[in-house]
């Protein structure tokens, strides 16, 4: 009986996508791609929801799915739901799960164990490894934040890191920066290639000060008026 339940629910999905192929879908429902009723290359304006595995287009609404992963191979806007949520394009709104990733702008927030964009974010990322690879204007919090392009905002976490330009916060265990920081670093250990603010911590280092250092050793490499001072060091 549960054989013919099953396989007659997998024979209605593929009959009723047949069906609807090239009109506007305000609902999905998905065993796993391509046994869903809406097929892949369709998009969605209403409500998603799958077991395993569901995949459109360009998804507007809510996607849900419950032991899996949801993939917009272009564009989302609104709320995701799943262990995975894969956006190729950009996406705007919230995406919650273990792994959350998007491939091109993400505005709003990405709450999960593994964040990513691969573009420009505006908001947030609240996860164990949150990883943005173009403009960031907002925050992350987390275990460890990674940043690439230029960063306007804060960094929470045990790890920071910014290569790109830095103005803001960034407060954890250790905060590095391969550009110049305006703002602020607290932690144990602070590096920054210029420092424009104030370094708070144990160690502080940066190759150019213009500002004020902290902490138990501080490195100043302009020399300007110390190189080394144990308690403070400051550069104006």
């Amino acid at each position: 009986m549960n054989k013919r339940l099953i396989l007659s629910a997998l024979l209605v999905l593929s009959l009723v996508g047949t069906a609807m192929a090239g009109e506007a879908k305000p609902i999905q429902l998905a065993l796993f791609n391509p046994v869903q009723m809406v097929p892949a290359e369709e998009s969605i304006k209403g409500v998603s929801l799958g077991l395993i595995y569901a995949v459109n287009q360009d998804v507007t609404g809510l996607s849900f799915v419950f032991f899996g992963v949801n993939e917009a191979k272009g564009n989302t806007k609104g709320v995701e739901f799943g262990l995975g949520n894969w956006v190729e394009g950009f996406s705007h709104g919230w995406q919650a799960g273990f792994v959350n990733r998007v491939g091109s702008r993400f505005v709003g927030l990405q709450s999960g164990i593994l964040d990513i964009v691969k573009g420009d974010l505006t908001g947030a990322q609240l996860g164990m490894v949150n990883w943005a690879e173009g403009y960031v204007h907002g925050a992350q919090a987390g275990i460890f934040n990674y940043s690439t392009d230029r960063f306007i905002g804060a960094q929470l976490g045990a790890v920071n890191m910014a290569k790109g330009e830095f103005s803001g916060a960034a407060l954890g265990i250790v905060n590095y920066a391969e550009g110049p920081v305006r703002g602020f670093q607290g932690g144990i250990v602070n590096s920054a290639a210029e420092m424009h603010g104030l370094q708070l911590g144990l160690v502080n280092y940066t190759k150019s000060l213009d500002g004020l250092q902290i902490g138990l050793a501080n490195y100043n490499g302009n020399k300007d008026p110390l190189e080394f001072m144990v308690f403070v060091n400051w550069s104006f």
